[in-house]
C-alpha cells in the first residue's frame, strides 16, 4: 500500500532490519523519525559492535533511537497519534509497526492436509518437502530467516528434488543477512558472542577510517569484523557496517562455503584501492598481522 501523504513526525516500533531500513529511508527524505526497540540494541540479530556503530551513525543523522524502551500506549486523537514511550507522551503523524516477520500460513488448510507446522512455520525436510509427500514449501512459510535470497535458494532445492536431482540441503548458518540502510549492515555466520560460547576464538576488527577507498569517497564510518576458531583457523562469522558491505559480504559467504581458513584469506590478494581491502585487514587483525593500523 502506498502512503497517501508524507509524515512530518514518524514513529517506528521495532528496530530489526525492516524498521531500520524504513527509519533510514524516511530520515533521508527529511522526516523526523523516532525508532523504538524494546531490546537493548537495534538490529538484535547482529553482532553487538556492528549494531552499536550503526546506532551511532543513525543518531548522527538525526534519527531518535530509543533502545530498551517500550511503547506503553498508543491512541489516535484529533491532533494525530499520541504514544506513551518510556513514560513520556509524544505525538506523531504516522507509525510503522515492524516487530517481526512471520509466514502467512493461515487459511492454507494445512491441518486438513495433515501438513505439520510449528511456531507459525511449515515443517520441511532437507529437500523442502513437508510431512506430506509431494508437497513442498519454501520462503517465509518454511522458516526463518525470512529473506528473498534464502527463499530463492530453497526454491531451487525443491525443484531439483522434484526432478529427482538430489542436492545439498540449505545451510542456514551460511545465509548472508543484509540491511539496506545508510550505513549498510551485512553479516554471515556466528556473532562474536555466539562463537565465544562455543569455544576459543580470534577476532579481527578493522575500521573503515583506515581504508583509503572509504576516505576517498568520504564515507569512512564503518567496521569489518571477522571471527575465527582459535584452534583450526576456520572462519566462523563476518560482520560489517559501512558503504557497500551488502555487496562485499558475498566474499565471506564463498569463503565459508569452501571451508576456508585464515591461511587462504591472508594469502588472497585484494585489489587496491577498494573497500574490500578492509576485509583482508580484518582477517590480518585477527592474527596480529594487520598492516594499516
Amino acid at each position: 500500500m502506498t502512503p497517501a501523504y508524507m509524515p512530518k513526525h514518524l514513529l517506528i516500533v521495532g528496530a530489526g532490519a525492516i524498521g531500520v531500513e524504513f527509519a533510514s529511508f524516511y530520515n533521508t527524505l527529511g522526516v523526523e523519525v523516532t525508532l523504538v526497540e524494546i531490546l537493548d540494541q537495534i538490529l538484535p540479530v547482529e553482532d553487538a559492535d556492528i549494531a552499536n556503530l550503526a546506532e551511532q551513525a543513525f543518531k548522527k543523522q538525526g534519527i531518535d533511537v530509543l533502545t530498551g524502551t517500550a511503547v506503553e500506549l498508543l491512541e489516535l486523537k484529533r491532533e494525530g497519534l499520541v504514544a506513551d514511550i518510556g513514560g513520556q507522551s509524544r505525538s506523531f503523524d504516522a507509525m510503522i509497526l515492524s516487530v517481526g516477520v512471520q509466514g502467512n500460513i493461515e487459511a492454507l488448510g494445512l491441518d486438513k492436509q495433515g501438513i505439520n507446522h510449528a511456531k507459525g512455520y511449515i515443517t520441511v525436510d532437507a529437500s523442502q518437502q513437508t510431512s506430506v509427500k509431494g508437497i513442498y514449501a519454501i520462503g517465509d512459510v518454511a522458516g526463518a530467516p525470512c529473506l528473498a535470497h534464502k527463499a530463492s535458494h530453497e526454491a531451487i532445492i525443491a525443484v531439483e528434488n522434484i526432478a529427482g536431482l538430489q542436492g545439498p540441503a540449505l545451510n542456514r548458518r551460511r545465509i548472508p543477512g543484509c540491511t539496506y540502510s545508510h550505513p549498510q549492515v551485512a553479516s554471515i555466520g556466528l556473532t562474536e558472542a555466539e562463537a565465544a560460547r562455543q569455544g576459543e576464538i580470534r577476532v579481527g576488527n578493522f575500521p573503515l577510517l583506515a581504508n583509503g577507498k572509504a576516505i576517498a569517497i568520504n564515507d569512512a564510518d564503518g567496521l569489518v569484523k571477522t571471527v575465527f576458531d582459535r584452534a583450526t583457523g576456520a572462519l566462523l562469522g563476518a560482520h560489517m557496517v559501512g558503504p557497500g558491505v551488502t555487496e562485499m559480504i558475498q566474499g565471506f559467504a564463498i569463503a565459508m562455503g569452501l571451508e576456508t581458513t585464515e591461511a587462504e584469506l591472508v594469502e588472497t590478494i585484494f585489489p587496491h584501492p577498494t573497500l574490500s581491502e578492509a576485509m583482508h585487514e580484518s582477517v590480518l587483525a585477527a592474527f596480529d598481522r594487520t598492516i594499516n593500523i
